[in-house]
């Protein structure tokens, strides 16, 4: 009896659910991260509108150029003072800039120490050593000036106090900084031995710190000597002064002439830089500075022919046996017991009497009256009158709040066009990116080249050219906004992760490609920061520009000052305190929102 077997069930169909993809977890957005890129799409639309409405185009600029040919022609050949005035300037500017510095340097120490995470006594502290650095960072060097010619009238003590003051912002945070990044050890080591604060932070904290320190404020010099043109519009002594009488009275040669020393000046600053931090720190500089190139490339021609000079020795003497090694014994010793006049000893001995002779001879130059330091505290009460309560004067507030937005629209358009051009110039300079050495050098020398140029200089012979308004501001902030976030864009980029660029480099990639999916991402985050930064910078440079004719509220601000009507000027600093807070509250935000 056969067997009857039933066919087989069909198969069954596949019971419908989710996909693998929609299975995958989703990556959550934050509402934080979509306001911040909400924010931050604004502020670059708003830096469009400012482009388009500075009046920036290509027939125009080359309508100006036919300007510019018309100018030069009429000035003729540029002049310079007399031979001895032009050395008095220049010694007289130099020391202002140095006795402020040094003034803020010292000043920083004990700010950045009650600043600082690690070593503040309280946060209460702490906040007022933030605050401090806050408000003096936030008044214009330019207004300080004002207010001391006021208290002890047209000199170089104005200007060594402005400077000083408004150094003390950017010297005492970057001090701060680098003492929270200390190792603890030696500190913890000396207080666990019974040591004071005070031995605590002389030989634990200073020894680490030393180096930054040095460094900040030499960059911080430069960039004193840089401003300092500008003080010379409200009365300081010195080159800028000079300058401020040669354009104010149409003597463009002159004006030129002394713009040209300034130039030379401030380059021949940078590399004065690189050689005291290389004989001061005893390191060779690392910057790509033309100051840093320069001392390395004669360092590096010394240590060539020193090392030529020691093989040769070694060639022809013996380099071993217990003769050598009781010599060496007692080499040693006599070292130990009595510190031998070496040559490095000897360089580092001359190098320290002469910077204390330059700081001497910058005191001596400036001519400071000691007893004005005394009896300018009667003037304080009257002084402070006339700044406070403030007001808005003869202006009505609509035209001070609109001078204020032109000001912050030059900041947004110069930050935009600068940061167009840095990304370009800034990832062909950095070693990663560039397609050869000879592009990343050339675009370095370029970088050197725009730093180098002060733009309250560039902005006045553009002012001369093109006419009052913000297109020359704008020109002149966004080329020297290149010099600075093109070199900080290349530096950050050489320090990215160099893993995830040999990944695709291995997997194929094209050298866009590699720019594109990792040098790219892996900077995104400090070029954000880097440009607000910029525009934080750009906002009090912008001010500054007004001054000379650049636009914005820095015209109404000279205006008042000139006419007494300080009440009016507490108005603006007050406006550009605000301003400078919300910038720097946004890049705070953004920084850790995209981290």
């Amino acid at each position: 009896m056969s067997t009857i077997t039933a066919p087989a069930p069909p198969p069954l169909a596949p019971s419908p659910g989710p996909s693998i993809a929609e299975r995958a977890p989703k990556r959550v957005i934050s509402p934080e991260r979509v306001a911040a890129a909400s924010t931050l799409l604004v502020i670059v639309g708003l830096a469009v509108v400012a482009v388009a409405e500075s009046g920036i185009s290509l027939p125009g600029m080359i309508e100006s150029w036919s300007h510019a040919e018309r100018f030069f022609a009429r000035v003729g050949s540029i002049t310079f003072p007399e031979p001895a005035e032009l050395l008095y300037l220049t010694a007289l500017t130099v020391g202002l800039v140095l006795c402020g510095t040094l003034l803020a340097a010292v000043i920083s120490v004990p700010v950045a120490y009650i600043a600082a995470s690690n070593t503040t006594p309280g946060p209460a502290w702490r906040a007022a050593g933030r605050f401090i650095t806050v408000i003096t960072r936030a008044v214009p060097d330019v207004v300080l000036a004002m207010v001391f010619v006021l208290m002890f009238s047209i000199g170089s003590l104005p200007g060594i106090l402005a400077i000083g003051i408004h150094s003390i912002g950017m010297i005492s945070k970057l001090f701060a900084d680098a003492i929270e990044q200390i190792d603890e050890g030696p500190r913890m080591a000396i207080r666990a031995a019974g040591g004071s604060k005070f031995q605590q932070f002389t030989s634990g904290i200073l020894p680490q710190v030393l180096p930054s320190w040095v460094a900040t404020v030499l960059h911080r010099n430069d960039i004193n000597l840089r401003g300092s043109v500008v003080l010379g519009y409200v009365g300081v002594a010195g080159l800028g002064l000079e300058m401020s009488y040669a354009f104010k009275s149409l003597n463009y040669s002159l004006g030129l002439g002394i713009a040209l020393v300034i130039f030379a000046l401030c380059v021949a600053m940078e590399i004065v830089s690189s050689v005291v931090r290389r004989a001061m720190l005893g390191i060779q500089p690392s910057g790509r500075g033309l100051g840093d190139r320069v001392v390395r490339g004669v360092t590096d021609a010394r240590a060539a022919r020193s090392s030529r000079r020691t093989d040769a020795a070694r060639s022809g003497a013996p380099t071993s046996g217990p003769g050598l090694a009781s010599t060496a014994a007692s080499g040693d010793l006599e070292a130990a017991l009595r510190r031998p006049w070496t040559g490095s000893r000897v360089r580092n001995t001359v190098w320290g009497w002469t910077a204390v002779a330059v700081v001497v001879g910058s005191v001596l130059i400036c001519d400071i009256h000691w007893g004005d330091l005394v009896t300018f505290w009667a003037k304080v009460p009257a002084i402070a009158a006339q700044f406070w309560p403030p007001s808005f004067g003869n202006y009505e507030a609509s035209t001070l709040v609109a001078a204020m937005g032109a000001t912050i629209g030059i900041a947004l358009a110069a930050t935009l066009l600068s940061f167009a051009f840095s990304v370009l110039i800034g990832s062909l300079a950095a070693r990663n990116v560039a397609p050869n050495g000879a592009v990343r050098s050339s675009m370095r020398l370029v970088l050197v080249i725009i730093r180098g140029v002060p733009e309250i200089i560039l902005a006045i012979v553009l002012i001369v050219i093109t006419g009052l308004g913000s297109q020359a501001g704008t020109i002149a902030l966004a080329f020297g906004g290149i010099g600075l976030l093109g070199k900080l864009i290349a530096d950050s980029f050489e320090e990215v992760a160099s893993g995830p660029e040999r990944a695709l480099r291995a997997a194929g990639a094209t050298r866009g490609q590699v720019y594109a999916s990792a040098t790219l991402p892996q900077g995104r985050r400090a070029l954000l920061g880097h440009s607000f930064y910029l525009l934080d910078s750009n906002i009090r440079c912008a001010t500054i520009l007004g001054i000379v004719g650049g636009g914005g509220v820095g015209y109404y601000l000279l205006n008042a000052g000139q006419g007494s009507n300080y009440a009016v000027v507490t108005t603006i600093v007050l406006m550009i305190l605000a301003t400078v807070l919300i910038v720097e509250g946004l890049a705070v935000w953004m920084r850790r929102v995209f981290r």
